[in-house]
């Protein structure tokens, strides 16, 4: 029988985390692969979340809400659970307002286009993705809204959250309808005071959306305590769940215009999307399968804890920093802040060549500009970008040292 997979690419079985996972490590030739691209998206998956995945597909795969049989119903029926558990999850009160989508980067484009009209003036913050980026560049372009950038001084190792708050309130118009921003960067692991913030928004009568793109799965999130109106999440970062869905968590009576429309399962006589949350936007058939790996992947999250995995990924990241820290020309971005990122470079080398460097030691990284413009110009990254280290709870501290090691030959 032919093999899927290539001679040269096999899997080896490594150590797991209490059981947690598969634990499959990729290997290329005879050299075990060190996986460090967890901010664009986590790797290895837990073991329920495959299992469950597979036990779609083979059981219960109708289409949800395209019928009355056994097999739609039940379909139907775990995607409600997953609504419910991402709700409890990140403090919304109604499971009907979590939308699934297809990752981050649509809820995001969902709540700026959905809640956006012509003549609304936008507040983001320095540090934002081009997921979020580009859409309001687009829309200020096209002459529909205005936007301004407020600082969140990610490089000011005395930043406090009076300092962001003071340079929003600089920014606020009297036509802001808006303030958007990542929780947690996607480039270094700086992050912002939602709360003060949430608070701040509420009382301007600003909408408040949140890209928690790189925080959902680390960090804690209480959409009501945080006064938050719509929160886009992936579903394959942080979540441990597979690509291919991603939510958009509205708050209660924030109604969007439809990004898409299309088939929803019901009123299929009227011309318009039905009215209310979650059908009005998800036309098109949901990918079940990976939405009920998605509902095993937060519970899985649930069981570790948020703050043993936030943890974990500090300890990794700090212990890299350190030996970072000294060793000559290397420089690190926002080293103070603690989290699961950290951005580096080295003098004289690109970072596409460190990259390459450790990917030929079985090192797995990011290197460029990650799709973060703004956050690199914010932060004075060099011409050719930087690199970007991402543990997950999955990796270890003889891991961060072989990165350590690695980097010490290459200088």
């Amino acid at each position: 029988m032919h093999s899927p997979i290539p001679a040269h690419r096999k899997t080896t079985c490594v150590p797991s985390f209490q059981g947690l996972v598969f634990a499959y490590a990729t290997t290329i030739g005879r050299m075990q692969m060190i996986y460090l691209d967890n901010a664009a998206t986590s790797f290895p998956k837990p073991r329920r979340v495959a299992e469950e995945q597979m036990r779609c597909m083979q059981f219960y795969g109708g289409n949800p809400g395209r019928a009355s049989h056994a097999l739609a119903l039940a379909a139907a029926e775990k995607i409600y659970e997953c609504r419910e558990e991402l709700a409890s999850f990140f403090g919304s009160p109604n499971p009907e307002n979590v939308v699934f989508t297809l990752n981050t980067t649509m809820a995001i484009n969902t709540a700026i286009k959905g809640l956006l009209h012509r003549g609304d003036h936008v507040l983001l913050s320095d540090m934002e993705h081009n997921a979020v980026f580009r859409p309001i560049y687009k829309l200020a372009r096209d002459g529909g809204i205005t936007y301004d950038v407020f600082d969140t001084f990610p490089s000011t190792p005395s930043r406090t959250k009076e300092m962001v708050l003071a340079s929003i309130l600089e920014k606020i118009r009297p036509t802001t309808r808006m303030l958007i921003c990542a929780h947690a960067s996607n480039i270094c692991s700086a992050m912002l005071p939602l709360c003060e913030i949430g608070a701040l928004c509420r009382k301007k009568g600003i909408l408040f959306v949140v890209d928690a793109a790189q925080s959902a799965g680390h960090l804690p999130i209480d959409m009501e305590k945080m006064q938050i109106d719509a929160l886009c999440v992936p579903g394959h970062k942080g979540l441990w769940g597979p690509q291919g869905c991603g939510a958009l968590v509205l708050g209660n009576g924030i109604v969007a215009d439809t990004l898409m429309e299309g088939g929803s399962g019901y009123n299929s006589l009227e011309g318009s999307m039905p009215s209310d949350a979650p059908e009005r936007y998800e036309a098109g058939t949901l990918p079940t399968p990976a939405i009920a790996g998605l509902l095993e992947g937060v519970r899985e999250v649930r069981r570790v804890g948020i703050d043993h995995i936030h943890d974990h990924e500090c300890a990794l990241t700090k212990r890299l920093s350190e030996r970072l820290l000294a060793m000559p020309k290397v420089k690190l971005y926002a080293p103070h802040h603690a989290g699961s990122v950290l951005l580096f470079s080295m003098d004289d080398i690109s970072a596409d060549r460190v990259g390459a460097f450790l990917n030929e030691r079985g090192i797995c990284v990011r290197t460029g500009f990650h799709c973060a413009a703004l956050a690199h110009a914010t932060l004075g990254t060099p011409p050719s970008g930087a690199v970007r280290v991402s543990p997950s709870l999955f990796n270890t501290a003889a891991q961060m040292d072989a990165v350590a090691d690695a980097l010490r030959d290459l200088l």
